[in-house]
């Protein structure tokens, strides 16, 4: 990931930060936290995947992290387990709003069957 630019053509230049100074701002803080995080590329994604659950993001929050984890080759299966394994703290209906904004935005199959909300407990 840090050699990887995010969508971010122009970052740190004059006329990037002119057309876009927020997401240039945005960028550079999520390239700042993944270099000081520690983590591997997929565990910084899937982390950041969790916070966001967690934060009862909008789907539109999810793009610039499940597309980044698809990217570089997380399986569907590890961005599955993580809503998995966080269902019981931030609470289904979280989980089950997460997994319908990711799976729409993504295609991936997230959820069990035709109904997005079967077996979710709120």
């Amino acid at each position: 990931m840090a050699g990887e630019t995010i969508g971010a053509e122009g970052a740190g230049t004059t006329s990037g930060e002119a057309e876009a100074p927020v997401f240039d701002t945005l960028v550079q803080m999520t390239l700042d936290a993944f270099e000081r995080s520690g983590l591997d590329p997929e565990t910084y994604l899937l982390t950041r995947i969790a916070a966001l659950v967690a934060m009862g993001a909008s789907p539109a929050s999810y793009l610039l992290n499940v597309g980044a984890a698809d990217d570089i080759g997380v399986p569907p299966e590890r961005i599955r387990g993580t809503l998995v394994a966080i269902a019981p703290i931030v609470g289904s209906a979280r989980v089950v709003t997460a997994a319908r904004g990711i799976g729409e935005a993504f295609g991936l199959p997230l959820l069990p069957g035709g109904s997005e909300e079967e077996g979710a407990v709120t």
